[in-house]
């Protein structure tokens, strides 16, 4: 995770302070933008670097943990070198995380004790870093970030459905979690193929997407969709609101995309399926985009009316076809 020199001190505790109202004005702003609304008020939390990993990693282990039952009735699969590894990769993940996470909505993730949190957190270090970093006037940029999660936020508690819905689709995902006889020999020849045709060894899923078996890829296809839409709605309605709330909006929203395609990072990103992450950022900013210049804003309502009118991979990519479908 590393240190940041203003962690913990009085420059972190005043953004505390300042966070909830920051919060407010973002949710009134975006409620008006997108007309959804969201009940109750969130709690607002300014974290450390590693209390962000801890609470993702108490998420993570209430959703895997029926996988992991499964998996510990077959040997070898839960063997020290086993858990070694799985422990390296999901530290490497997140301690890289941790250092570049600003804002997180955390609602859809259940907790160790079955609870459901409707927090919006903000990663302090992180926050203060870019900061400093980038000159940038650290009201605008902290507002900045919280009409993205606020955004976050009304797309699963002002959207009846899409907490149910997400919470489905990793259930699908972690249920199809299966040993697979002759997994190797399949990657291999994969591998071959790929190698063959000259594309990429490890597509944008990572590892985790090169292992996955058929069943769980087709699962995996559905939750990129929805989080490409998902991603695409956060980003612009964060930049439509900032742009005329701020005046500072175009230079922090180059520099983050900047970031997203820092090539320091790309083939870290690649291995363990982030740079699908990044790829949502700019899939559904088109896809919203496309649909807004095709049939207008409020065109978009029609995704938030069922899980059936959620747009597919393929009509990511031609927003055309989804306003043919959902009329």
């Amino acid at each position: 995770m590393g240190s940041y020199p203003l962690a913990g001190t009085y420059h972190e505790e005043r953004f505390a302070e300042q966070a909830p109202g920051l919060v407010d004005r973002a949710a009134t702003l975006v409620e008006a933008e997108t007309g959804l609304h969201a009940p109750g008020v969130p709690d607002v939390r300014v974290v450390s670097r590693s209390e962000w990993v801890e609470n993702n990693m108490s998420a993570f282990s209430a959703l895997v943990a029926p996988a992991e039952q499964r998996l510990s009735r077959h040997s070898g699969l839960t063997t020290r070198a086993g858990q070694r590894l799985m422990a390296a990769e999901m530290g490497a993940v997140l301690g890289i995380l941790s250092r570049r996470v600003l804002g997180q909505y955390e609602l859809v993730l259940p907790t160790e004790e079955g609870g459901l949190g409707d927090t919006v957190m903000f990663v302090g270090a992180n926050v203060l870093q870019m900061e400093r970093r980038h000159v940038f006037r650290p009201a605008e940029f902290r507002f900045w970030v919280a009409l993205h999660e606020c955004t976050h936020r009304l797309q699963f508690r002002g959207v009846p459905w899409m907490r149910e819905y997400f919470l489905a689709l990793v259930g699908e995902l972690v249920a199809k979690t299966e040993p697979e006889p002759h997994r190797a020999s399949r990657v291999a020849a994969e591998l071959r193929a790929a190698s063959a045709s000259g594309e990429p060894l490890v597509g944008e899923a990572g590892l985790f997407g090169l292992f996955a078996t058929p069943a769980q890829r087709e699962v995996i296809g559905r939750v990129q969709a929805l989080m490409s839409l998902l991603e695409g709605h956060g980003h612009v309605v964060m930049d439509r609101v900032g742009a005329r709330e701020l005046v500072t909006q175009d230079r922090m929203s180059k520099v983050l995309k900047a970031r997203r395609l820092d090539p320091r990072t790309a083939t870290f990103f690649r291995l363990v399926g982030l740079e699908l992450k990044m790829k949502q950022y700019e899939a559904g900013g088109r896809f919203v985009a496309g649909v807004e210049r095709h049939a207008g804003w409020d065109a978009l309502n029609a995704a938030w009316q069922g899980p059936e009118n959620l747009p597919t991979l393929d009509e990511i990519s031609d927003p055309v076809l989804w306003l043919e479908r959902v009329g």
